[in-house]
């Protein structure tokens, strides 16, 4: 729906004013909920066509054709394919780490962004970094419900499903060179084996600096309206045989299948929009005893000690120090997150999630008396919460634990032991993290430390932790933690001080190679040692397993209570004449829906896009308002090149849209309606972070970075056309 049409010469002012409302009263019936995995598709064509979607819903459905096979993740991110020669494009701050990575104080890409003029230039991305390629997708839900049983206790089936799935993942990379995984479905009702081919060389190739990538920072994390250029490169390369390969100057890029077309002709106001990527986790199907924890005790908790850790860090790490540039994405997270949960709470108040659900599952009782298997679900209902409030008594109880055992150095030593300990069974008996096909990923975790700690800031953050521990009543602190650290005489941080300078005087787990030897020693090497950090983390290590086995068993016992919960809830909708999507589980998901505006609350409207001119309006010369010179110059000028939106009068940046999405869908590929790359989701609105547990249509709203204005930074700021030549452009929708 293109409302330019119907402005004809109206004054410009007058025409985005009209554009808006007409876009709130004549798209709200489009808005879609649904994060739809690619084999639903074909069951909601109708639904797609009606939106918009012009190519089959078929070929979004095949993982191994245009568009899907060019979408990829990132394992914590999505990115895409943009050209033959294995070109990545994802959001900056998804990159971001792997820019700190290789920053310093002399060389700090933060500040001054990073362009590889050529590939011999491009930089080896953080270790861990890695680019994921879905090749194959197979239900093997009765391959592991054919090994359960109903007199099994809740830890036998908790290990009996975790083996089928180390098997099935054993089994398919036995060939080498991929990555596979078996994540459950509708919280254990039906299991699938996803082969992923692992591509382990991904250099960084461009990222605009934070001045542009970071535009606004955490002042406009969450808010509209937005004008950041949330973009970077990467390049993904294999061994010169064309399969995966670690780092080598040899190395050769990879040629992927498919990559996306680049729009440069992009959106407009109510036209049809989708994105593919790799959602992270969402709540929709929980029921109000689990609603009621997260909102009434952990996200109130988490708000509390976010506050009080980032002004930790930020006092720790001045400004400019290398202890900042190291602790930067630590800041980032925590609050990205601790803006979240802010929209969380707001969010959940203003649209009553509780009342919501209470509504829901009272609706969904009532459809369950009048069935015949009526009385099997109710008893999964009634145990199931009896199980939530388990869980909740012992997260509450561990939860200051946890906090004051979050030393970096602390987590490395514990790692280091559990793994001694693990390498004494066979390999297919160990803990999922400490098999043979995850010992790079350790080892990598290992080095990459170096850049992530500094021992003033960590021992900030301890001692943060441990004040609040002090505080606790004895059954919720843990004897063996006490006795090591000899707390027992100790009332405050201030007094434990002391006690902790000794544990990074006396500690070489500071140093990489100290680090790495550790990972070839055995349990007895551990537990002889006079390094404190490891003393601690030996004396710890019961209390762990301990705690490990209760949520095993907790697992276990959830595996056979949400399955039939999620029974009567797909029964239920059917009856309604609705598809059930599964929840969000970092596998790939479709959701989609229209360029769209809004009002989310009275007297606010959103327009749908927003312009190069924002910028400077915005800008102070200060970050995170400081937009390069040169960028402020172009604007000025109006030089918008081949990339102004008529609607506007400029280029747009970003762009709002209905679509249903969360985290872990940054960087998702967005795509017009049939398949054209048109921007990259990067964020929603602080309205709309309540969406992880309730979609609502009128304040749902997703933002995107549009490629105008990535093709515009990119040819006018960052002098980086030798990329956009590298890509496919299309000037057709």
């Amino acid at each position: 729906m293109n409302q330019r049409k119907v402005t004809g010469g109206l004054p410009f002012a007058v025409t985005i004013t009209i554009s808006v409302y007409l876009a709130l009263f004549t798209t709200t019936a489009i808005a879609v909920e649904g994060m739809w995995t690619p084999a639903q598709l074909p069951d909601i064509e109708r639904q797609l066509k009606d939106a918009g979607l012009e190519i089959a819903a078929a070929d979004l459905a095949d993982l191994a054709a245009y568009p899907m096979a060019a979408v990829i993740s990132l394992g914590g991110c999505t990115a895409s394919f943009v050209s033959p020669q294995g070109l990545v494009v994802t959001n900056h701050h998804c990159a971001r780490g792997s820019v700190q990575f290789n920053s310093s104080e002399e060389n700090n890409y933060l500040v001054d962004g990073f362009v590889a003029r050529s590939k011999s230039f491009e930089l080896p991305a953080a270790p861990g970094t890695r680019v994921y390629v879905t090749t194959r997708i197979q239900d093997v839900t009765d391959t592991i419900k054919s090994e359960l049983s109903n007199d099994m206790t809740s830890r036998e089936r908790y290990q009996v499903i975790e083996d089928v799935r180390k098997r099935l993942i054993a089994e398919c990379e036995s060939g080498g060179g991929f990555r596979c995984q078996v994540p459950s479905f509708y919280g254990g009702a039906s299991y699938t084996l996803i082969e992923r081919l692992e591509i382990r060389d991904v250099r960084i190739v461009y990222s605009p600096s934070d001045s542009i990538g970071k535009y606004g920072g955490d002042v406009d994390n969450w808010m509209w309206p937005r004008h950041t250029g949330d973009f970077a490169f990467y390049r993904a390369y294999v061994g010169p045989d064309g399969q995966p390969a670690d780092f080598a100057e040899d190395n050769v890029p990879y040629e992927p299948a498919h990559f996306l077309k680049v729009s440069r002709a992009g959106l407009s106001d109510g036209d049809f929009v989708m994105a593919a990527g790799y959602p992270g986790t969402t709540r929709r199907h929980t029921r109000l005893s689990e609603v009621e924890q997260a909102f009434s005790w952990l996200y109130p908790t988490w708000q509390s000690v976010v506050t009080d850790w980032v002004a930790t860090i930020e006092e720790a790490a001045p400004a400019g120090s290398d202890a900042r540039i190291k602790y930067e994405s630590r800041l980032a997270g925590l609050n990205n997150f601790l803006k979240n949960v802010g929209g969380q709470l707001e969010g959940a108040e203003r649209v009553g999630l509780k009342a919501r659900r209470g509504d829901r599952e009272s609706a969904l009782q009532q459809w369950v008396d009048n069935d015949p298997a009526g009385a099997s679900y109710s008893e999964a209902f009634s145990s199931l919460d009896t199980l939530v409030g388990d869980i909740t008594a012992d997260a509450r109880q561990d939860y200051w634990y946890r906090r004051v055992t979050s030393s970096q150095m602390l987590g490395a030593a514990s790692d280091l032991y559990r793994l001694a300990r693990e390498r004494e069974k066979p390999d297919a008996e160990r803990e999922p993290g400490y098999q043979d096909r995850d010992l790079t990923f350790f080892e990598q975790r290992m080095q990459v430390l170096d850049r992530r700690f500094d021992p003033v800031v960590d021992k900030a953050e301890w001692l943060l932790f441990m004040d609040t521990y002090l505080q606790q009543p004895a059954e919720q602190r843990v004897a063996a933690f006490d006795a090591a650290l000899g707390l027992d005489a100790v009332a405050d941080s201030e007094a434990a001080s002391e006690i902790l300078d000794g544990f990074y005087n006396g500690t070489g787990l500071d140093n990489v190679e100290t680090r790495l030897a550790w990972m070839d020693q055995p349990p007895s090497a551990f537990e002889a040692s006079d390094d404190p950090f490891v003393q601690l983390a030996v004396a710890l290590f019961d209390h762990e397993f301990e705690d490990e086995e209760q949520s095993k068993t907790f697992s276990g016992r959830m595996t056979q209570l949400r399955p039939a919960y999620m029974d009567a809830i797909i029964a239920y909708s059917e009856a309604q004449g609705q598809a059930t999507y599964p929840d969000a589980n970092s596998t790939i998901r479709i959701t989609y829906g229209n360029v769209f505006g809004g009002s989310p609350r009275d007297g606010m409207i959103y327009e749908p896009f927003t312009r190069l001119e924002g910028i400077t309006e915005k800008d102070t010369g200060r970050a995170p308002f400081d937009a390069p010179s040169r960028q402020l110059e172009r604007i000025a000028a109006k030089d918008y090149g081949e990339y102004a939106l008529d609607d506007i009068g400029s280029v747009p940046v970003n762009f709002l849209t209905d679509l249903d999405s969360t985290g872990g869908n940054s960087g998702s590929a967005t795509m017009d309606a049939n398949g054209n790359l048109v921007g990259l989701l990067f964020d929603g609105t602080i309205e709309s972070v309540n969406s992880d547990w309730d979609y609502d249509t009128r304040t749902t709203r997703t933002i995107h970075v549009d490629t105008r204005y990535m093709l515009w930074v990119m040819e006018k700021v960052d002098a980086a056309v030798h990329l956009i030549e590298e890509m496919t452009l299309t000037t057709t929708p």
